[in-house]
């Protein structure tokens, strides 16, 4: 649920598509059938009182800005431990589980940090070998019992100690997207006045999501604020993906931010379009081989790896387009 950032042609790290992939892949195999015979094991919570536990970029030095809080992917495999237990989960003190996820933070905040305060935290985020069960009860549980209980307390940190009241946006991608229709779902009138707008990038909001949050509404152009900004790439609509793009109720363009089937054409080459349908966006003109397999359900006809990356001009310019809307509201 994770690749390296799309830059005008497709260049990725092989840090990242080719060690970290056969690395697992490895690991997989190696124990793939004894793990349901396994004790578990629930890594050590994150006291996001440490500064270790974030990853910050503060570039808003005149206060026009707005904060970002960001919440990253998918990175980790299910792993074992020495005592031979296996985790479903990453591990926030383990150093090659935090070095995966600031390569992530790292590239968005490229972006996404431009003349803002960018907060993103580490995380106990629920494994790719959890979303490959495709048992909705399943990652609900694991992820509902450890994942989210970090989100929400390193958002809840993020209000009370960084953002002192300031105007905020909120993001993920993949599994952090699904956290940010999370937080919102349990985010107060107060909290949702100074939020600017939500970017679930490469995830879904469902009617369920919407009926127990009715203030989860659909951006509708580049400027509305307070709205949710969604999308999902595919090269076919045969290819939707149910664990993360089924049932989805809203998806806007982000190269035209319309919600309709008008097509926008993307770094000259790559034509992107709105099926209102299946709510995703149908990309031409894109060659995709290079995304890595992951476990024969992502990156297999759709496009899920490349969501942050590939739009980063349209949501660089964007950023700065709603914080400006919201300003001028306010």
């Amino acid at each position: 649920m994770h690749i390296q950032k799309y830059r005008k042609r497709p260049i990725f790290s092989r840090s990242i598509i080719g060690v970290a992939f056969i690395a697992a892949s490895i690991i997989l195999f190696s124990y793939g059938c004894k793990e349901s015979q396994k004790p578990t094991h629930i890594p050590q919570a994150p006291d996001y009182t440490q500064e270790k536990m974030w990853y910050n970029v503060l570039n808003d030095t005149t206060g026009e800005g707005a904060d970002v809080f960001y919440i990253p992917s998918t990175w980790e495999f299910d792993w074992i431990t020495e005592d031979g237990k296996i985790s479903h989960y990453a591990d926030v003190y383990n150093q090659a589980h935090t070095d995966n996820m600031t390569i992530e933070m790292k590239g968005v905040s490229d972006y996404m940090a431009e003349g803002n305060n960018f907060y993103s935290p580490f995380y106990r985020h629920i494994t790719l070998d959890s979303w490959a069960t495709l048992n909705q009860d399943t990652i609900a549980r694991r992820y509902g019992s450890v994942s989210l209980v970090d989100v929400q307390s390193a958002f809840d940190h993020f209000i009370e100690y960084f953002n002192n009241g300031r105007p905020f946006i909120l993001a993920g991608f993949s599994q952090g997207a699904k956290s940010v229709v999370e937080l919102m779902k349990a985010m107060p009138v107060d909290l949702r006045d100074r939020m600017i707008a939500a970017y679930v990038l490469g995830y879904k909001v469902t009617p369920g999501d919407v009926s127990a949050a009715p203030w989860i509404v659909p951006a509708i152009d580049s400027l509305d604020t307070g709205v949710t900004i969604c999308f999902n790439s595919v090269s076919d609509v045969e290819y939707v993906k149910p664990i993360i793009c089924d049932s989805n109720v809203m998806c806007i363009n982000p190269v035209n931010w319309r919600t309709d089937s008008t097509p926008a054409i993307l770094h000259d080459t790559i034509t992107v379009t709105l099926n209102p349908e299946y709510k995703v966006l149908v990309l031409e003109g894109f060659e995709g081989s290079f995304l890595p397999n992951i476990l024969n359900i992502l990156n297999v006809g759709d496009y899920h790896g490349i969501e942050p990356w590939i739009y980063s001009d349209c949501l660089r310019k964007n950023f700065k387009q709603r914080i400006k809307s919201f300003q001028e509201q306010n």
